[in-house]
Parts: structure tokens; sequence; C-alpha cells
């Protein structure tokens, strides 16, 4: 059976969603420069060669509807490649390398372009958002009431809700999961506080080490202004200004915008091959994808989602967590990464080393593809062999990856 393997990465500068640098840029433009970008960085590829695109999108409208990842295969010239979007929410981008696996280990093919894409920017812009709230399912609004009058009086207790013979709310807003993360977990603010800090320092540490300059590809804008560098890092953040930011979600509650991610604009793609075909045109993988999982759990407390599908990723490839050097879970918010870390007795030292979506930002479809180039990059400059990746997703999931550097 052949073996999965990544050959390119690019990956896109991170701006943020409203007033950050890619604001003007529509998301299928923002996706053409990156995979164009990936396709350049591997000339002994014929582009005939290339059997789909796979492009996920956590956002399925407006400017990033249609069908994007065709209409970016068609922007390319490559009419002959056939494209399909994805939404798996945060994880759409994880997912669309998982398909590029499954279907190199099935035979259906010896190249795929993996990728994903989210502006934000132009989906609050579109109007599309204006139609979200009429495709709510009302088999859900006893649990949204539910939510709200917590939201409105302050932390309270989070419990299933079934055992009030009621479905958990798969529409809740993300910040009311990490607050009921917070009452399941007993994370405290101060903890939670001290995590964002040390993601924005240790991205601070990376800038100044050159290290997302050897993985992010520069954008050209309308205008013609290039871009190459991430919005969202804030140089010399302490904990004494995090602290006194206030809650947003609920009264009394603990997430504020110091330990949550913002939102963002981005695009990131990867080009898997066959180990057989990478070896045919003597190329050098940069790494091979070793399993993937994906796991649900209910949507009221989905930052927890990492926790069984790491579980499940590590008895899919045989392995344990000591076996893993280095980690990286998603920052959508501090406590479901400290909630889900300790549980799998990760060790800190080896997680999001370089910072994570609280400094840098989390495009919705992006995030899959951006952790996999930073993961490898992490590993390659540390000189480590195996990565994890992992994360939480909207709805009640959880999704992760194991890799192995090649190269």
């Amino acid at each position: 059976m052949p073996e999965a393997v990544i050959v390119s990465t690019a990956r896109s500068p991170i701006g943020r969603a409203g007033k950050g640098s890619l604001k003007d840029l529509r998301p299928d433009e923002l996706a053409r420069q990156m995979i164009a970008t990936a396709i350049a960085k591997v000339p002994e590829l014929d582009v005939a060669d290339i059997e789909d695109i796979h492009l996920g999108i956590g956002q399925p409208g407006g400017a990033g509807g249609y069908n994007i990842a065709r209409v970016v295969a068609v922007e390319l010239g490559l009419d002959h490649v056939p494209g399909v979007t994805v939404n798996r929410y945060c994880s759409s981008s994880l997912q669309t390398t998982r398909m590029a696996m499954h279907a190199i280990k099935a035979g259906e093919g010896d190249v795929f372009i993996s990728g994903g894409v989210e502006s934000v920017s132009s989906f609050a812009t579109s109007g599309a958002a204006d139609g979200l709230p009429n495709s709510k399912n009302p088999i859900f609004d006893e649990a949204a009431a539910r939510t709200v009058a917590t939201a409105e009086g302050g932390k309270g207790a989070w419990h299933d809700p079934r055992e009030d013979g009621l479905l958990p709310d798969v529409y809740i807003a993300m910040g009311q999961t990490a607050e009921n993360v917070v009452t399941y977990t007993g994370i405290s603010r101060e903890d939670q506080d001290r995590w964002g800090v040390l993601s924005q320092n240790r991205a601070e540490k990376a800038i100044a080490d050159g290290f997302f300059a050897r993985e992010i590809d520069a954008v050209t804008l309308p205008d013609g202004t290039v871009v190459n560098t991430d919005d969202g890092p804030r140089a010399g953040t302490t904990y004494e200004k995090i602290s006194q930011l206030q809650p947003v979600f609920r009264p009394d509650g603990t997430i504020t915008a110091g330990n949550a991610c913002p939102l963002n604009d981005g695009a990131a793609a990867l080009m898997i091959m066959s180990d057989t075909k990478a070896k045919e045109l003597g190329l050098t993988p940069l790494a091979r994808i070793v399993a993937t999982a994906a796991t649900g759990l209910s949507p009221e407390i989905m930052g927890l989602g990492p926790i069984e599908a790491v579980r499940k990723v590590l008895r899919v490839a045989g392995m344990s967590i000591s076996d893993i050097d280095m980690y990286e879970i998603n920052e959508a918010f501090a406590v479901q990464v400290l909630g889900s870390a300790d549980v799998l007795g990760m060790d800190h030292d080896r997680l999001n080393v370089s910072g994570g979506a609280i400094a840098l930002g989390h495009p919705f479809g992006m995030t899959g593809a951006r952790i996999t180039t930073t993961l490898m990059n992490n590993l390659a400059t540390h000189d480590k062999t195996f990565g994890l990746e992992t994360m939480c997703v909207g709805g009640g999931q959880g999704m992760a990856m194991i890799i192995e550097r090649l190269s």
C-alpha cells in the first residue's frame, strides 16, 4: 500500500478580519495564490498529474461559496482538475489532508492538493451572514435559551443537557462553549491568561528567530502591495496587561480577548503525493502522514474534542503520547488547550512551542493546513521526528493527525 507524503507547503500571512492586511482580498484569490505557490515549489511535477483539489472552508458562503475549490482550479487554468469544498469547520483543512491520504492509500491517485481558506472579512461584508439565523433548527431552541440565560446570569455549572431531556445546542457560540469548559474543568482565569501570554511571547521569539519567515509565503494584494507577516502577534505582551481585560461572554466569566483567538483571514495549501510518485520524481518528502482520527462529543463542551481524537489517533498509529516529540493544539481558547493537554499528559514545553492561534490567529478553513506547516517547521527546527496536530471543532468534534518528519 502506498504511503501519503507531503512534498510542499504554502501558507499565507494571517490577517485580522475586518481591519487587517488581507481584508480586501477575496478568498478564492487568496487560495489561488497559495495553491499556485505550493505547485511552483515542485517544478518536477507535470500538473496534468494532479488528481484533485480538496479545499476546506469554515463559512462556505458569500465570496467563499460556489464550490470554491473548483473555482480556484479554473482560475489557475487547471480545467482538467476537479475540486471539492469541505466544511468540518475548524478542522476543514485537516479533513482535506485526511481525504488525500485516504485516496492515495486506496490507489485512486498519486497527487492531490489539500488546503483551506477563510476570509471572515469578505464573509461579513458579503451579506451572507444575514441569512444564517434562519437556518437554525427549532429543535435546539430550548438548549439555546438555557445558554442565553446562563450567559446573562453568570457562570453557572454546565451539565449534560440530555440529562434534562434536551438536545445539546449545536449552534452554541464558541465563547459559550469555552465558558462551559471552564466550569467543567475548573481551570482558573489566571492559568488561561498565563497561557495567552505564553502564546504571544513564544510567537514573538519565533518571529525574532526567523521561524515564521521560513514558512510564510507572500501574498500580493489587488493594489500590488506584498504582505509577508502575520497581523496578530503582539510584542511585549505581559500578564499584567492581559489580566486587566474584561470577560466577553458572561459577566463573571473568564474568557477574554487575551486568552482566546481573534477572527482572521488566511489560506494554506499542501501538496500530498504517494511515496512512489515522489520517488519517481526524485523528491525528498517533507513528512509522512502516519494516521488521522476524528471523534465527537457534546457541542456544548466542544473545546475538549482533542482528548478522544488524540487517544484514537494514537491507537490507530500504535503509538503512545510518549512517542510524540512535539505537539500542536489549535488555540481556539486557552482553557481548551490546557484542559485537553493536561488530560492527555502533554509536556507544555513541547506544546505550541512557537505560539498558537491566540497570537497568530485562527482562519477557520486555513487552520488545519497552517498547523501542519508550522508543525513540520518545528520538527525540522528542533531536529525531531514525530509530531501531533489536534484541534477542537465547532459542533462538538475533535480531530488529530500524526506526522513523521522525513527531511
